[in-house]
């Protein structure tokens, strides 16, 4: 358990890292959008206890990067595919992963929640979100996979 415990946070950390260096370096660096996941975890906080908490803001985007969103990889979406679409390379099960993790921040947590527009705007910040989130969930499957976690 205690192994597994390291697998589920070793694939958080290393595709967080991986999110943030595309999101706040690469993605600026080549003159697109910067990504600023812990604002937009600022503004949820702030609908809940009428106003933002940056320190929780932070834990709140760590916590689900180390935490939250990889589990959502090892418990439903790879036994999903497994189970639904066997022949679906893992690859593209992550690919699809990282687009639903892309749904799940800009639609419902920024507009449902903090009432931005939907998928904010769909300006160049969507886009970067959309590329950074699928980064996130190959990095972490391919974590889990080197692992030997939750394969074929």
């Amino acid at each position: 358990m205690l192994n597994l415990a390291g697998t589920v946070l070793a694939a958080g950390a290393i595709a967080t890292v991986a999110f943030d260096m595309f999101g706040q370096s690469i993605s600026p660096w080549l003159g697109f959008a910067n990504l600023a996941p812990v604002p937009l975890a600022n503004q949820v906080i702030g609908v809940f206890f009428g106003q933002g908490f940056l320190p929780g803001a932070h834990m709140l985007h760590y916590l689900a990067g180390l935490v939250f969103y990889p589990l959502g990889w090892l418990l439903v979406a790879e036994p999903l595919r497994r189970r639904v679409l066997p022949q679906l390379p893992w690859l593209a099960g992550a690919v699809a992963y990282g687009v639903g993790l892309w749904i799940f921040a800009l639609y419902i947590m920024a507009h449902l929640i903090a009432g931005n527009p939907p998928f904010l705007g769909f300006t160049g910040i969507t886009w970067v979100a959309l590329v950074g989130h699928v980064i996130f969930a190959v990095v972490a499957a391919a974590v889990f996979r080197i692992r030997g976690v939750g394969r074929d």
